[in-house]
């Protein structure tokens, strides 16, 4: 599907930076991004944007279920666009985030819920590190 079709399928006014910015996101390939990323990639292929603009553009398309937002602590945020429900681990030496399949992860024990609230999905992050390097 191309990003018009996307946006247009999602309710996004599809303006000529958001078209863009899918165009460099939306290739059948799931990716994990970052504003910067983003902003780097744009100003790489030509397409002239903000940072804000990208930042926009991002949460915009997270709100319309188009890319999913995760947090993984208060200075780094990523952008997946594998809205499916999965995984991921962290590479905390370089910043790499990988996918985990939804089904492979089983979690047990989660707190009860409170009355009026249902869980709409669980997302792991298992944080990975290099130990050899401080050998």
């Amino acid at each position: 599907m191309n990003s018009l079709t996307r946006l247009q399928s999602a309710g996004l006014r599809a303006t000529p930076k958001r078209i863009a910015i899918g165009d460099l996101l939306f290739d059948g390939m799931d990716r994990h991004v970052t504003a910067d990323d983003v902003a780097a990639l744009a100003r790489k292929s030509g397409v002239r944007v903000s940072l804000a603009t990208v930042y926009n553009t991002l949460n915009q398309f997270v709100s319309a279920g188009l890319m999913k937002r995760i947090t993984l602590d208060t200075d780094r945020t990523y952008f997946d666009t594998n809205v499916s429900d999965h995984h991921h681990l962290f590479f905390e030496t370089n910043g790499q985030l990988h996918d985990i399949p939804g089904d492979s992860v089983r979690v047990e024990g989660l707190p009860p819920i409170p009355a009026g609230s249902k869980v709409r999905s669980v997302e792991v992050i298992v944080r990975m590190t290099d130990d050899r390097k401080a050998r």
